[in-house]
């Protein structure tokens, strides 16, 4: 087989688990396929995946690489439930509560949040360094949407879907580092965009910075995606499920 006409089924190992997959599929996509839960912030099925946010990183001969942008190899030997990567996953969770003003109680995102799923999930308790408390802008403006920079942990999820998905140019990003924000149309107006209730920018918010007006706890607290199954049930639970790649 040459380098031109590489095999259409690969394999590869994840913490000394035989994972198959597709050539071309990254390690989440084929590690989703089988069952095997990496965790993720930014990463989401059915957008381009961009790599933000650090979470799903892991070990492949030493050196850290991204899941969601790492194309699997055939032989690689990738770790990822280990001390260390967990640890740095934790600390990159905790920083993400101290940026923002995440008051999960109060959250109409509590529950269904993923940055909250992840915290119990790591065995997060409390952060153990200090908040920020920034003053970021709301915008109400919109008839049915509502955006609450405090929880924005710019993974990029709305940017990618309102482009990719949309075919609009809704939201960006705008300053550097510390600064950086969730950016609005040309105006910085919601109600001065093309965005509507319906669009997949507006449901892929991981955590409670893009809401749709009028539907705030309608399902009530407890009985919420991740008040019954921990983050990353839905993947476990196709191990020994899922079909093997067709070719």
């Amino acid at each position: 087989m040459t380098p031109e006409n590489p095999p259409k089924k690969i394999s590869f190992t994840l913490d000394g688990v035989k994972v198959e997959a597709l050539h071309g599929q990254t390690i989440i996509q084929a590690c989703d396929a089988a069952g095997i839960y990496i965790p993720r912030l930014c990463y989401h099925p059915d957008l381009e995946p961009a790599g933000h946010c650090r979470v799903c990183t892991c070990t492949i001969a030493g050196r850290h690489a991204i899941a969601c942008t790492m194309v699997a190899v055939d032989g690689m030997v990738v770790e990822s439930e280990t001390p260390e990567l967990n640890a740095d996953r934790l600390s990159l969770i905790e920083m993400l509560f101290v940026e923002g003003n995440h008051l999960c109680p109060s959250c109409e995102k509590s529950g269904d949040c993923e940055l909250q799923a992840l915290g119990y999930r790591l065995g997060m308790v409390a952060p153990t360094t200090p908040y920020l408390w920034p003053k970021r802008k709301i915008d109400a403006t919109h008839p049915d949407i509502f955006i609450d920079r405090d929880h924005c942990i710019l993974c990029s999820r709305c940017i990618r879907a309102s482009r990719t998905e949309d075919g609009k140019t809704v939201f960006g990003f705008e300053g550097r580092g510390i600064n950086t924000l969730l950016s609005i149309g040309i105006k910085g107006r919601l109600d001065d965009t093309a965005l509507q209730a319906a669009d997949k920018a507006a449901h892929v918010c991981p955590v409670g910075c893009i809401l749709i007006k009028r539907t705030g706890y309608l399902v009530p607290e407890g009985k919420r995606l991740y008040d019954e199954k921990p983050i990353g049930s839905d993947i476990e639970a196709r191990k020994g499920h899922a079909e093997p790649p067709s070719a």
